[in-house]
């Protein structure tokens, strides 16, 4: 975790299981659990002896006690024994990306975010698994009027991820809806979450790389484009929160209220190293939309929570981690 903590305090948790603990938000999960006293089974298809990506996000669990790591992939492997005595199942696992999901990687998306979320809702189902936490993404909302999405908003995916994802979370209320089932979801839609160890084709990471390396930065768009940018810290809390909120809310915005253009994150970068970055303008992207903007007034009643750190702060945090990861600054 980085220098950044929103201030949630966390619900009683014994045994979590955290699916794509090896990535950025799962890493950060993942450690932000154990601290609460949690044990903890992290799993992820990736591993850390062959990618070094992986190996980075899971140096922060190296030695933790109360931490287990299984790298198997959720659509071969046995999940049932990973999920005994299981408080919460917090299934972060699938492939992220807008480009990549147009042709022929869609299949692997498919795969991800919805083949293997069915086994694990199957296995939770089996287990008694009380709750489920998935994660699910803004890009469900689509095209977007420029105002805050409010969960009830009709749905507009303009991506074939953000297809994937939006069927990945119903998939999951679906098996929560029937009489039998023991175990409560909460989807969480995450709104561009950033910070220490965040993905390398992400903007904010882009951007801060270029200003520290002096390299070029390929902006696709005229810049304009808003994004409500949420720090890692803050999704976390919501997180954990949501391991313990009454199963009658079952979809739950996890915004930053950090709504910026990618000029405005140039302009942070820019003033934070002090040195100006070379804008390379390129073409919008398939699937970008204008504008995400987080209504997040049902994670304030039902969670607790309200995200505590800005735009600047935020990326100061991961400025830092950059210059202190051989791996990151050379991403």
């Amino acid at each position: 975790m980085s220098e950044i903590h929103a201030a949630v305090t966390a619900p009683v948790i014994r045994r979590a299981v955290v699916t794509g603990a090896a990535g950025f938000i799962g890493s950060h999960l993942a450690h932000a659990l154990l601290q609460t006293g949690a044990a903890v089974i992290g799993v992820d298809r990736r591993d850390p002896a062959s990618d070094e990506s992986t190996a980075v996000n899971l140096t922060v669990l190296h030695g933790v006690q109360g931490y287990i790591h299984v790298t198997a992939d959720l659509l071969d492997c046995a999940i049932d024994p990973l999920l005994v005595d299981a408080d919460v199942i917090f299934h972060l696992a699938g492939i992220p990306g807008v480009r990549p999901s147009w042709g022929p990687q869609f299949s692997e998306y498919v795969h991800s975010n919805i083949l293997a979320t069915q086994r694990v809702m199957d296995a939770a189902t089996r287990m008694r698994v009380p709750r489920l936490v998935v994660a699910s993404s803004s890009s469900v909302y689509g095209v977007t009027s420029g105002g805050p999405s409010v969960e009830s908003d009709r749905l507009r995916p303009v991506s074939p991820y953000a297809v994937t994802k939006l069927a990945e979370e119903q998939l999951c209320l679906a098996h929560a809806a029937r009489a039998a089932c023991p175990t409560s979801v909460i989807a969480l839609r995450y709104f561009t979450v950033y910070g220490p160890r965040q993905r390398p084709d992400m903007f904010i990471h882009r951007t801060l790389h270029a200003a520290l390396t002096g390299g070029p930065l390929r902006l696709f768009g005229d810049g304009y484009q808003r994004r409500d940018f949420t720090f890692v810290d803050d999704a976390i809390a919501a997180t954990i929160a949501a391991a313990t909120t009454p199963p009658d809310t079952s979809i739950i915005n996890v915004g930053g209220g950090a709504n910026a253009s990618l000029i405005d994150v140039i302009n942070v970068a820019q003033s934070l190293t002090g040195r100006e970055i070379d804008v390379r303008a390129d073409t919008a992207r398939s699937g970008d939309v204008l504008s995400t903007r987080a209504d997040t007034r049902l994670a304030e009643a039902t969670l607790g929570w309200r995200a505590t750190a800005d735009l600047h702060s935020g990326m100061r945090a991961q400025m830092q981690a950059l210059t202190q990861s051989p791996y990151s600054a050379a991403a």
